[in-house]
């Protein structure tokens, strides 16, 4: 993949790039403000941008708004935002066009998940931190569409949010698949979801869902 940076810690910045040039990846560029990270993903036209939330020039919001901006201008990349803390006002419009990622930088433990979900968000998927998810989850009224989801529903559901397959749902929350396909079919039909094209379905399954925070 081809990869553009954004993130103002040059320490946390130069690590990320080696640890994406060391598992194989073309890192093209590296910005450390929100102006800059613009400018290079119009100049480079990368598969993917890591963001970092929090950039100059104001150090509140300035990732999350020029992830909006690389996203109206540059549609087939995929966009990962990273932060230290949860906040969602962003996350809704940009995941609904897809390739999209929100990943907090504490809990990014593992390498290989890190990289999976990389992949994941670059193909097109999703990646949602779980963290991210259940603050999503908080504070349902009793309108809410997903009000008729059991809990359990609830728990497959957010870990669609999260870009899980059915196999990774079923791993995740010791499931067997075919539990997890019966499911996702009671989450569909609860949602009043059409019986189209699965993926499309899930799609709409997790807009719902997000488009609840």
């Amino acid at each position: 993949m081809r990869i553009v940076i954004g993130e103002d810690s040059a320490l946390f910045r130069e690590g990320l790039a080696s640890l994406l040039i060391d598992s194989g990846h073309d890192v093209v560029a590296k910005a450390a403000d929100a102006p800059s990270l613009v400018a290079a993903v119009d100049a480079t036209e990368p598969d993917l941008a890591v963001i970092d939330i929090r950039m100059p020039p104001d150090h509140t919001d300035d990732g999350a708004r020029a992830a909006r901006t690389v996203r109206a201008g540059h549609p087939r990349t995929g966009i990962v935002l990273l932060s230290q803390h949860v906040e969602t006002r962003h996350s809704v419009e940009l995941v609904s066009s897809g390739g999209f990622g929100y990943l907090l930088k504490d809990r990014v433990l593992d390498v290989d998940d890190f990289l999976d979900a990389l992949r994941r968000v670059a193909a097109g998927g999703s990646a949602l931190d779980p963290e991210v998810v259940t603050r999503l989850l908080a504070g349902r009224g009793a309108g809410d569409p997903l009000a008729a989801l059991t809990p359990r529903e609830r728990e497959v559901l957010a870990a669609m949010a999260e870009g899980r397959t059915n196999v990774g749902i079923a791993r995740r929350l010791w499931l067997t698949e075919r539990t997890v396909e019966t499911h996702i079919g009671s989450i569909m039909a609860k949602l009043g979801l059409a019986a189209d094209e699965e993926n499309h379905r899930r799609v709409q399954a997790v807009l719902v869902f997000l488009n609840r925070a």
